[in-house]
């Protein structure tokens, strides 16, 4: 045998060895965050923001509780005058397990409290950090035993799966930045049969204020067609008295 035939096999096994270290090394690069979204997602791309910055004065450390507690719970407010009729419409009862998601200021805690009674939960949840302090603050002063603060995040509520009857969102569905991947968590923390109020802004060119057209993202329309593509069945319009810029959708969860 020449020596180069000898020579030969050792030279294939080298070149073997230097390909299956090359293999290695590339499957130990860490994914990009692009290759991770697909994979969790079944190769669709990541959700777009659909209003970049809505929250951003609601996370910052300067959110001064006081001036919104002001806004939210004023006689200018709407949903603050008609805050009773409000929990009269949604129909809660004792032992429930409700959501206030999008809690702020905590206007409906007091309510909702003694609305489950002792045996019920009242989940109050946000994003804004401030407003989280205060809830457990408001929570604690009023003596609000059944409430439990709980901190969202831009695409989720953080609730348990199956772990309320009903989610109360009021004038929070157009601060949803991501509102597919909000509403999927939404739909995995209710309870099989249970039930998702919306109250919303009209948004009606012509008829409604130049603010709310400029800072709410959708009207009724489009709000009702994101809820049921998430898998929720809209069963009625609950006409409030003293609602006259805000709507109140019941959605079922099937």
């Amino acid at each position: 045998m020449s020596a180069r035939l000898r020579w030969l096999p050792l030279a294939l096994l080298a070149w073997a060895c230097s390909q299956s270290a090359a293999q290695t090394e590339t499957s130990a690069q860490p994914r990009t965050i692009d290759e991770t979204s697909a994979k969790t997602t079944g190769g669709a791309p990541p959700e777009a923001s659909v209003r970049p910055g809505i929250n951003d004065r609601f996370v910052s450390e300067a959110l001064d509780v006081d001036a919104f507690t002001e806004i939210f719970e004023g006689e200018s407010r709407e949903i603050y005058r008609a805050r009773r009729e409000i929990v009269a419409g949604l129909g809660l009862e004792p032992g429930m397990a409700v959501a206030d998601v999008g809690a702020g200021t905590g206007l409906f805690l007091a309510s909702f409290d003694a609305a489950v009674e002792a045996e019920g939960r009242v989940y109050a949840v946000d994003i804004a950090p401030n407003f989280l302090a205060h809830l457990r603050e408001r929570a604690k002063r009023e003596e609000l035993p059944t409430v439990a603060v709980i901190e969202a995040t831009e695409r989720s509520v953080e609730l348990p799966p199956a772990s309320v009857d009903l989610a109360f969102v009021c004038d929070t569905y157009h601060h949803f930045e991501y509102p597919r991947s909000s509403l999927a968590s939404l739909r995995e923390a209710i309870r099989p049969g249970g039930t998702l109020v919306v109250i919303d802004f009209e948004r009606l060119p012509g008829r409604t204020r130049p603010w709310v057209l400029d800072h709410v993202r959708a009207g009724k329309d489009v709000v009702t067609r994101e809820i049921e593509a998430a898998g929720f069945r809209l069963e009625e319009e609950i006409e409030i008295t003293g609602l006259a810029e805000n709507y109140m959708l019941r959605f079922r969860r099937p």
